[in-house]
């Protein structure tokens, strides 16, 4: 059985994390709305996603984006199982994946943590360092 899977694994869909980056634009790869984009997502991030929507997912950490390669790591998912019937009823096409992904990265359990740090550490930095619009040259 997991023979045929790895072998197989080249018929499943491919997520670049692109893909769903609202930092992106259509030209460097994203394909859904920045609406409905995220910031920054990793495959980890994706592959969890996939998880949690009991979806089967390999990452392939060696890939890279063709048109940003420089961001390693791609993930692979299979939508459907050998009878033709969908892992997750909600998801029937690659657009639907990727849209449900993008919509659970930012609740990441990883990333809310991150984000918790970054808010408290940028609110204490900004507090008493930033002066008011006092100062410079005067009005005649």
């Amino acid at each position: 059985m997991m023979d045929g899977e790895i072998a197989n694994i080249k018929k499943w869909i491919v997520i670049y994390p692109v893909y769903i980056n609202s930092k992106k634009t259509i030209v460097e790869g994203r394909r859904i709305s920045i609406s409905k984009a995220c910031e920054n997502p990793t495959c980890v991030e994706i592959g969890d996603c996939c998880s949690y929507l009991k979806i089967p997912f390999a990452i392939e950490i060696d890939k890279a984006y063709p048109r940003d390669f420089m961001q390693r790591g791609r993930v692979r998912a299979l939508l459907k199982r050998e009878d033709g019937t969908l892992y997750n009823p909600a998801i029937s096409s690659r657009k639907q994946l990727m849209l449900h992904v993008a919509e659970l990265v930012p609740r990441h359990p990883g990333r809310t943590k991150k984000q918790e740090a970054a808010s408290t550490s940028t609110a204490a930095a900004a507090g008493p360092s930033s002066k008011s619009g006092k100062g410079g040259r005067k009005k005649r």
